[in-house]
């Protein structure tokens, strides 16, 4: 229970910010399979992120950066290559 309010707070405070420049990139006219793929980045950012440190906002880093912090991530995590790759393409554009 106290990972879900964790998600939540994190979701709403990062989320303001996230959700006009995902609608931006949205907007730019990317394909279908690009759009699902960063919405699912930004469902899955904060649940699997904030569940050991602080979600970090997709500015913190450069693209070549989320690159590596993202397959150290994911070899920590164990987490399905698919869902890293959604939240790797998200925290990209996030910028």
């Amino acid at each position: 229970m106290r990972v879900y309010y964790m998600v939540l707070a994190v979701t709403i405070l990062c989320g303001t910010a996230l959700t006009a420049r995902l609608s931006a990139v949205l907007a730019e006219g990317e394909t279908p399979a690009k759009r699902q793929l960063l919405v699912e980045g930004a469902r899955l950012w904060p649940v699997y992120c904030a569940q050991c440190h602080n979600a970090r906002p997709g500015s913190q880093f450069s693209p070549a950066q989320w690159d590596a912090i993202t397959m150290h991530m994911k070899t920590l995590s164990n987490m399905p290559a698919k869902d890293m790759a959604a939240i790797r393409e998200f925290l990209k554009e996030a910028r």
